[in-house]
């Protein structure tokens, strides 16, 4: 019986339950315990004239990070704490990720704590405080509304306004810990904000001066990506991203970028290119695997979609969407063993997943393991009594285990929950016709028909109900319906044969037999005995 098979492609993001966790601080205490750490950063021209300001955050005594686009076209530097200026120098340079770090020797600003973008979610509150037009400090709070992974850390889009000026300011948590630098935002209808994730600041000893000034810094590149890819622009995306490559060709995000906008665009052979190319550039890139496994994955390849998604999970154990599409190809390549393991790994990180239940009931189902694919259901409706694909599939286990009083009561449970759901109805039909209950069967496959009438299961059901009573004519013309939708299904073929033996039409029978033989021996010689002539 025909089951849906749902794969994670990043559309949405499934949430964890959180872990225990401090007092959140409000937004008043963030602001009083952070704003002493964040500064004004005047860029000087040779006279010592203002050439550029921006924001920045004291990340260690007398040490002031900020965006190295607020510095780049300075001869000298200036820190301005309270009216108070200090003279400041270039630190270290990392003019990919645009991030510098200045000495201030004579500042004594209170430094922030360094927090981490691998444990944040979207959704967390979290506060911008920069120097807008070098005025007084401003506070902004929103939340995460995206997360992007970039090597060593996550590239943060949030809901917090970042003023003009403010570049170089701190983004913070809700307990006053830095996540990142604010770096632009985008004005109009939509909130597009964007900081660098404080791991960056935290690697600038590494990545210090490893690149010149010379081009756009990578993370400008990833700002007008990320900007496209929030406002569904596909076709711009490709654009930036065939520019990106082609000017930083050893960009393994750039690649990945254009992996990005070529699924996006159904390009799969160019997307699979794109991403293949990002993993061999950055191998440690956990979504990368992820996305070059949900290609592989639709383009039929589902070997190297399970090797893809192994990958991500060597490197992120806890990545709940590749343990299920994982699952979804261990179970669609009939590893059922393997397929159950992972949906039992899954659902040790997040047991409220019904999907992960429903996969775990199939898988179980389809190794022949009916007890424990209804408990596996069983489990997923107690999370959700009112999903309607758990109740489906629940009626298909049923009726796969011929206890079809119970398949009956879990298809209405799934038709009434659902009632445009076509298959469910040419479910509850199945299960009638299994119990005997002819006349509901019929009843129950025409409503599935009347919502589909492309259905070509419930057209072959209904035409083995109408077998089972003697009504050849209806069989006939219910079955030739389901063969004309779908010619490629061996078994409607073989039914139609023996609704035309039945009703004494042995020519057309033989003809059905003709067409079967090449393509399904085996039921083509079960035809012929019924038919009584030559295999």
């Amino acid at each position: 019986m025909k089951r849906a098979l749902r794969l994670i492609c990043g559309g949405f993001l499934l949430l964890l339950l959180p872990s225990a966790r401090a007092w959140a601080a409000s937004a008043t205490e963030v602001f009083a315990r952070v704003s002493p750490s964040v500064v004004v950063v005047l860029s000087l021209d040779s006279a010592g004239k203002p050439l550029a300001q921006g924001s920045g955050v004291v990340i260690r005594s007398g040490v002031v990070a900020t965006n190295c686009h607020v510095i780049q076209e300075g001869s000298s530097y200036t820190v301005r704490v309270d009216g108070q200026d200090y003279p400041a120098r270039l630190r270290a340079t990392d003019w990919r990720h645009d991030v510098c770090s200045l000495d201030a020797p004579n500042l004594s600003a209170p430094p922030v704590v360094l927090g981490d973008t691998a444990s944040l979610k979207v959704g967390a509150t979290v506060y911008a405080i920069g120097a807008p037009e070098g005025l007084e400090l401003s506070l902004s709070q929103g939340i995460v509304s995206s997360l992007r992974h970039v090597g060593d850390g996550r590239y943060i889009q949030t809901t917090a306004a970042i003023s003009p000026g403010s570049s170089g300011g701190g983004l913070f948590d809700d307990q006053g810990k830095l996540l990142g630098l604010t770096s632009f935002g985008v004005k109009g209808g939509q909130q597009l904000n964007f900081a660098l994730p404080v791991e960056w600041i935290k690697m600038l000893p590494q990545h210090a001066a490893r690149l010149s000034r010379r081009g756009e810094s990578e993370v400008a590149w990833i700002g007008r990506a990320a900007v496209l890819e929030a406002r569904n622009d596909w076709g711009g995306l490709l654009s930036v991203s065939q520019a990106w490559v082609k000017e930083q060709p050893e960009s393994a995000l750039a690649w990945y970028a254009l992996g990005e906008a070529y699924e996006a665009a159904g390009r799969y052979a160019e997307a699979l290119e794109a991403w293949r190319q990002s993993v061999k550039i950055d191998p440690r890139d956990a979504q990368a695997w992820f996305h070059l496994g949900n290609v592989c994955f639709k383009t039929g390849q589902y070997a190297d979609a399970i090797a893809a998604w192994r990958q991500t999970l060597q490197r992120n154990p806890q990545e709940v969407h590749a343990l299920y599409n994982l699952g979804s190809a261990y179970h669609k390549t009939h590893q059922y063993a393997e397929a159950i393991a992972t949906c039992r790994q899954l659902l040790k990180i997040d047991p409220q997943q019904t999907a992960a239940w429903w996969l775990l009931g199939n898988a179980y189902d389809d190794a022949g393991q009916r007890t424990e694919a209804v408990e596996a259901y069983r489990e997923g409706l107690k999370i959700d009594p009112h999903d309607a694909i758990g109740w489906y599939n629940l009626g298909v286990c049923y009726w796969n285990a011929h206890r079809y009083a119970e398949a009956i009561d879990a298809s209405r449970e799934a038709v009434k929950l659902d009632p445009q759901n076509a298959s469910a109805w040419s479910n509850l039909g199945n299960a009638y016709e299994g119990a005997g209950r002819y006349a509901e069967a019929i009843e129950a496959l025409g409503q599935a028909l009347k919502i589909d009438p492309g259905h070509w299961i419930a057209w072959g059901n209904l035409g083995c109900t109408y077998l089972h009573t003697g009504r050849y004519a209806e069989a006939i013309e219910a079955l030739n319906q389901a063969a004309k939708i779908n010619p490629q299904s061996a078994s409607i073929w073989y039914n139609l044969g023996v609704a035309y033996k039945l009703s004494g039409k042995n020519d057309q029978a033989i003809e059905v037999y003709q067409k079967l033989k090449p393509v399904a021996p085996e039921l083509a010689n079960e035809l012929a005995k019924l038919l009584n002539v030559p295999r």
